[in-house]
């Protein structure tokens, strides 16, 4: 353990968080490669329902991912504060009681979907055959609820133990299996017939499974994960720990798929040709995120276990680098968007309707990608510092503050194009306020080795 406080904690923040976003980067450009794939492959189906079927799936999928990305925030944040304090026992009890609470958590959220698939779906404004390939998709999806989970939380413990190329050679596993699987469930090869939509899901599955076991095999030999019996009160102990920075996140987090929900609702009204638009171009918007997501996924851990060392002046010096990092990949990606989009939706839908909406989309959006990024870069900022709850107040000012009103309003003025205004004031305005008050904080932040309070309890 002593070697993974040395990778986060002694060596130049700079270079550490370069080359750990390097390793990362592969891992980040895997995982929009799930979303590219499926898109790409069911945009080969033909016709509108089933890139729209896409589009009304992605609420619930964000829906459950942000349960997923709380609890794992909250184990990431005080596995790494534990091994800030160079405390290896303790980060090894959180991520085994983590790991056991995201899969009992999976296993109640697969439940729950499958018994309303319907009727949600259905409220969010699917009908007729896209209604129907939505059940398809999902009913499937639903099942791989607990893999899905077990590699999401798995794939942050290894970043947070300083391992980030298992933790991208791991999701650049999955995200190939996915794509090989996609053609061959989709349209069939030989004698597997093809299934679809429903193949899609099925394939998703399949992958998320091989990368979860590959991931636990990783942890148990770091001696991260023990699969022995854990005394109830020490297993409490830690789920109270982990639920103590996982509620704020996953409250905060929540506020995202329940816009996205009020949103597609709101572009359902204008059609399947815009809910499936949407769908795509916002999936191909996070091919922009990768470089900074790669430096993202860093920066919450370095954040967190230098706070839990009392290394202030390199808590400053991570949040500084992140953002003008950031700030050159964004503004030269969302460039590229905006100048070449009609040449760059042609490749996801022949659908003269739907590449007519995605262009213009992709010609408002992007001049707010780099407020988007350094609104989640102050988010780390406070969590990683044992302060989740601004995080998730930032998160309500953003999606219940600003963006579900403007996007309502840009409803009741009939305007398919206010509705990508919106998002795009909301992104302004929410990075804003977010960067200048986590910027505050970090300065305001005692001399190195002072006591701030009781980072993480002792489980």
């Amino acid at each position: 353990m002593s070697s993974i406080k040395a990778e986060y904690v002694r060596d130049p923040v700079g270079t550490t968080m370069l080359k750990t976003a390097c390793a990362m980067l592969a891992g980040t450009l895997a995982m929009s490669g799930y979303n590219i794939a499926d898109t790409f492959f069911v945009g080969r189906l033909g016709g509108e329902a089933p890139l729209a079927a896409m589009g009304f799936t992605f609420p619930v999928v964000m829906f459950v991912g942000c349960i997923f990305h709380g609890i794992g925030g909250g184990i990431m944040a005080t596995m790494a504060h534990a091994l800030g304090r160079n405390d290896g026992k303790q980060a090894a009890r959180l991520v085994s009681a983590g790991l056991l609470l995201v899969s009992l958590t999976a296993l109640l959220l697969a439940v729950i979907g499958i018994g309303s698939a319907r009727w949600l779906f259905a409220a969010f404004g699917a009908e007729g055959e896209t209604l129907v390939q939505v059940r398809q998709y999902m009913d499937v999806w639903y099942f791989g609820c607990i893999t899905a989970g077990l590699s999401m939380e798995g794939n942050k413990a290894l970043i947070a133990a300083g391992k980030p190329r298992s933790a991208s050679g791991m999701t650049i596993l999955g995200m190939l299996v996915n794509v090989g699987l996609d053609p061959l469930f989709i349209f069939g090869f030989g004698p597997v017939p093809a299934m679809g939509i429903r193949g899609a899901a099925i394939a998703t599955v399949l992958s998320q499974m091989v990368s979860a076991a590959a991931i636990l095999v990783i942890l148990h030999r770091a001696e991260l994960l023990h699969f022995r019996r854990m005394a109830l009160p020490v297993l409490f102990r830690a789920w109270q720990t982990i639920i103590r920075y996982a509620i704020p996140g996953i409250l905060g987090m929540l506020l995202f798929p329940i816009g996205n929900a009020v949103t597609t609702r709101i572009t359902a009204a204008f059609g399947d040709a815009a809910v499936a638009a949407v769908s795509a171009a916002s999936r191909l918007e996070m091919v922009a995120f990768v470089f900074p997501m790669a430096v993202g996924i860093t920066l919450m851990p370095m954040i967190a276990q230098n706070y839990g060392a009392k290394l202030y002046s390199r808590v400053r010096q991570c949040l500084r680098f992140a953002i003008g990092a950031a700030a050159v990949f964004l503004i030269a990606m969302g460039a590229v968007f905006i100048l070449f989009a009609p040449d760059i939706v042609v490749y996801f839908t022949p659908e003269r309707s739907v590449q007519e909406i995605m262009i213009l989309y992709l010609r408002i959006i992007p001049y707010g990608l780099f407020m988007v990024e350094i609104f989640r870069f102050a988010g780390f900022a406070f969590t990683g510092c044992g302060r989740p709850n601004a995080d998730a107040a930032l998160k309500a000012l953003r999606i219940a503050g600003l963006h579900i009103p403007l996007s309502l309003l840009a409803m009741a003025l009939g305007s398919l194009p206010g509705l990508f205004w919106a998002r795009l004031a909301s992104d302004i305005l929410s990075g804003v306020i977010a960067v200048t008050l986590a910027w505050r904080f970090v300065h305001r932040l005692p001399p190195d080795g002072q006591e701030i309070h009781p980072v993480i309890a002792t489980v």
